[in-house]
């Protein structure tokens, strides 16, 4: 009886490590095909009439460990911003390649743009989100000097992204900012998971007071985290402390820079309370902050047109105030 009980609580936490890096990606591509008529105003398709677009230029040894460079047409300045936009995909999935758009719409505003990839977790690999952060901190320092070999000075950054794109960005922008090699000025992102506190993530029961859910928290935390994770420590609380690492909340403070992000109330992926702590904590440090809330929409936001404009006009209000391109 003991051992089918083991069995048991194994496979949901299996099933709760497979649910969540599903879900994130169908979430995603919801998210990429159901595109709304403003969203063209944020979409250009690129061309040499922009910039210079290289390819797969590499900052590690991993296959994965690629940046696409994009330059604005416009070389005549002493210095540019540089805006880094992160790919979704639950951490399993994606390519830089998804956010062309974007990035053409950046680099069109007159910014420096990059897109990043970062070794997917799969069935053969133990990558997490924090070698994940970790590959992206290795990147920003030859992003920079990439760029300055075709003689565009960065003198200042910003970094954003999509779901888990969203969430490296953070923990880029929150953890490492202090170890940028140029000012981080803005993070921006979307529905990207942002703090590991068992009770906030309901949406997979691991706010019950169970030895189950107790073994599903430790077992989907310890696969993010890249950590060793037992359902004691999820009950006393000690966890908390080994996921520090990429809870993007726990490195909120007076310094954070200004943010803007957005994220839907009923998301099934990622757990919405979990993104009322970030705003609390934007509140209690006074971060020049933006907040949206999408009431009717999940992890897609597809359900909040005006509110997702909202969010993407106040993107670039952010940008134009805090890193203005053209200067």
């Amino acid at each position: 009886m003991k051992k089918e009980k083991r069995k048991g609580r194994g496979m949901f936490v299996f099933i709760c490590i497979a649910a969540f890096f599903v879900s994130a990606g169908i979430g995603v591509a919801t998210k990429t095909l159901i595109k709304p008529a403003w969203a063209k105003e944020y979409s250009v398709e690129w061309s040499d009439e922009i910039g210079t677009l290289y390819k797969d230029i590499s900052y590690g040894p991993g296959e994965a460990n690629k940046f696409d460079l994009y330059l604005p047409k416009d070389n005549s300045q002493k210095s540019y911003g540089l805006v880094v936009y992160l790919h979704a995909g639950g951490f399993t999935q994606g390519d830089k390649s998804g956010d062309v758009e974007m990035l053409s719409w950046l680099c069109s505003k007159g910014y420096v743009a990059v897109g990043i990839n970062y070794t997917l977790r799969n069935e053969t690999n133990e990558k997490s989100v924090l070698s994940q952060s970790n590959e992206i901190k290795e990147a920003i320092p030859k992003v920079i000097e990439e760029a300055e070999k075709y003689g565009y000075h960065i003198d200042e950054m910003a970094i954003g992204g999509g779901s888990a794109g969203h969430a490296l960005a953070m923990i880029y922008a929150y953890r490492d900012a202090k170890e940028a090699p140029v000012p981080v000025k803005l993070l921006f992102g979307a529905v990207g998971p942002s703090s590991f506190y068992a009770e906030d993530w309901d949406v997979y029961s691991f706010d019950q007071d169970t030895d189950e859910a107790r073994e599903g928290a430790a077992g989907l935390f310890g696969v993010m985290g890249g950590v060793e994770l037992t359902p004691e420590e999820i009950k006393d609380g000690s966890y908390i402390e080994k996921l520090k690492p990429i809870s993007a909340v726990m490195w909120v403070d007076q310094n954070t820079v200004p943010s803007v992000v957005a994220y839907g109330k009923y998301d099934k992926v990622q757990p919405f309370k979990g993104s009322q702590r970030l705003l609390e904590a934007y509140k209690k440090y006074n971060v020049d902050y933006r907040y949206f809330e999408c009431s009717h929409s999940g992890h897609g936001l597809q359900n909040d047109n005006k509110v997702y404009k909202e969010w993407m006009e106040a993107v670039e209000e952010y940008l134009d105030k805090y890193m203005p391109a053209g200067k």
